[in-house]
């Protein structure tokens, strides 16, 4: 069984043993289930990359909310005063990403962030361009896509070779 089901299965335990399946009780029994799998984990002698795996999309929810946050004030702030700083351009911005699920949830979370927009993905799936609204410096805005959102991405979607 997948460590993944194994916390399902805790979680649904926890719950039961609770009393029912409220938002808080399904929420402490994977919390809860995470921390017994991983304690256990030594035991079985499997190192398994769930733990880690699940670090990494707890860390490109919350990074992508705080960036979501921030470029929509950027924009706010840019459509409320009277100067405009805004530079639109179209990039570039070469993929390291491979798999499908990465290149989409790349492209998606880049569209939802306010201030920039994907475009299109090439056919050699290697070139991703890119709307964005303030590209003073297109090389800035293409480096910090890559080594934010998509390299988070990477991190939560995409297998590690071992």
């Amino acid at each position: 069984m997948s460590n993944f089901a194994a916390n399902l299965v805790l979680t649904a335990a926890w719950a039961i043993f609770f009393g029912g399946f409220t938002w808080l009780t399904v929420l402490s029994g994977l919390v809860v289930g995470y921390g017994v799998l991983w304690l256990l984990q030594p035991l079985t002698g499997v190192r398994s990359s769930y733990f880690l795996r699940v670090w990494y999309w707890l860390k490109l929810v919350v990074l992508f909310h705080y960036e979501l946050i921030v470029s929509s004030i950027e924009v706010l702030w840019d459509i409320i005063t009277p100067t405009h700083r805004a530079r639109p351009a179209i990039i570039d911005m070469p993929l390291d990403a491979k798999t499908d699920a990465g290149i989409l949830l790349v492209t998606n979370l880049i569209s939802l962030t306010p201030g920039t927009l994907s475009i299109d993905v090439s056919e050699d799936r290697r070139t991703l361009k890119v709307h964005a609204m303030f590209a003073d410096d297109p090389e800035a805005v293409c480096r910090a896509l890559k080594s934010g959102m998509e390299r988070w991405v990477i991190d939560a979607v995409e297998e590690r070779k071992a």
